[in-house]
């Protein structure tokens, strides 16, 4: 590995100079750049370049030895080849992604392809650039990536100062690298679900928690499982971490878990094996109206199945999701959630009091429990009671807790 900023005549891409350049000390440098080459001649005559425009150059020979020179100091910007031995330029950007989400990185290539192009906007690289690359481009290309640099470094320290979390997603890369941290800091906190006029807690609803700033959000969490195609991943190990719990805590009230309507895909849902089908009988799973459920193979079918296992169907987030009968049709649940958008404020919106008496009404006349969720003040408890509501679930009663609370009446 070299590092140089040399301030000496111009080298163009396709010198070949012997050894590193020396270390210039008479002037700031520009910013600190890691350049990743396989070709020697190529890294040196780029290092060059750059070292002339004013920026400190640190070379690296293949991937595996750029990764470890990222994890031991950081760079303003990385500039990689894509083909190389062992780690290419794609596998070194997600490496990279695992500890720095900021840093830019800009892809070379001496054989341009659509496809290699795609790959490296996909992962979040800044640019791709075709050898060999003039001088100027070069230089205009790092000082940008610079000052971006900067800014996101700046955005991130304003988020924690007002202590914010993005809602935007990122690139491919970053977000691989956030969704297995998020992962493997999943842990599950129950809430409460009460029976207002038996003074009991009817069910517990099982949410999903993470440590990993960015995706906190369950929201957040399901958007980026689903934009890189692990949704059934997520689900699995959501549903394999409660089903630990019930093993070693066993509760004698309903167990609400979350379902993406894409879970009704996969397999291991229905398996008689899976570790929470042992607890079928006492688990409702709540399908959000947030997802449409006609891309789901053989839907009606498949929730045919989990019913014979013993699970129940809830209808999640009504009056937030899709309009419509569909989620009814494929779905026919034992129990409907209202959304926390119709109940907050109801005692004091007579349009929200008369939806809700309507979706009271025809709950009673089909056979289906009502839950409303996001019950906050009294004064909206007893508004949904008048109506001829009961179950109630939000901050009044109790929030979230790891395993589950007991309510004292």
């Amino acid at each position: 590995m070299e590092a140089s900023s040399d301030r000496g005549p111009e080298a163009g891409p396709s010198e070949a100079s012997e050894g590193p350049a020396p270390v210039a000390v008479d002037a700031p440098s520009r910013g600190l750049v890691l350049l990743v080459d396989d070709e020697p001649a190529i890294a040196r005559a780029y290092s060059r370049t750059l070292g002339h425009a004013g920026f400190t150059v640190v070379t690296a020979c293949d991937g595996h030895e750029a990764a470890l020179a990222a994890r031991e100091q950081s760079f303003d910007v990385i500039i990689s080849d894509i083909a190389m031995p062992g780690m290419d330029g794609i596998d070194l950007l997600r490496a990279i992604r695992e500890h720095d989400l900021d840093v830019p990185f800009v892809i070379m290539t001496g054989g341009p392809a659509v496809d290699s192009a795609a790959r490296a906007m996909e992962y979040g690289a800044l640019r791709y650039l075709i050898k060999p690359v003039s001088p100027v481009i070069l230089e205009e290309v790092v000082m940008r990536a610079i000052r971006l640099h900067q800014m996101a470094k700046i955005k991130r320290e304003a988020l924690e100062m007002f202590r914010l979390e993005g809602k935007h997603l990122g690139d491919r890369a970053s977000l691989e690298a956030r969704l297995g941290r998020a992962m493997d800091t999943l842990w599950i906190a129950y809430q409460p679900i009460v029976s207002w006029s038996r003074r009991t807690t009817f069910a517990y609803e099982a949410l999903v928690r993470n440590e990993e700033p960015t995706l906190r959000s369950p929201p957040d969490l399901f958007e980026a499982a689903e934009r890189l195609g692990r949704l059934q991943d997520l689900g699995r190990a959501v549903r394999d971490r409660v089903a630990r719990t019930l093993d070693e805590q066993p509760m004698s009230a309903l167990l609400f878990i979350n379902l993406h309507a894409m879970e009704l895909d996969d397999d291991s849902l229905i398996s008689p094996d899976a570790p929470l089908s042992r607890h079928a009988s006492r688990v409702v799973l709540e399908v959000t109206e947030r997802a449409p459920l006609e891309k789901i193979r053989d839907v009606t079918t498949r929730v045919a199945q989990l019913r014979q296992l013993g699970y129940r169907i809830a209808v999640d987030d009504l009056g937030a999701g899709y309009a419509g009968l569909t989620s009814f049709a494929h779905l026919e649940p034992e129990v409907v959630k209202v959304d926390m958008s119709l109940i907050r404020g109801i005692d004091s919106s007579p349009m929200k009091q008369k939806l809700l008496r309507s979706i009271v009404t025809l709950c009673r006349d089909l056979g289906i429990e009502m839950i409303a969720e996001g019950v906050e003040t009294e004064a909206e408890r007893d508004a949904l009671i008048a109506l001829g509501g009961d179950l109630c679930q939000g901050y009044l009663f109790a929030r979230p807790e790891k395993p589950w609370t007991a309510i004292t009446f």
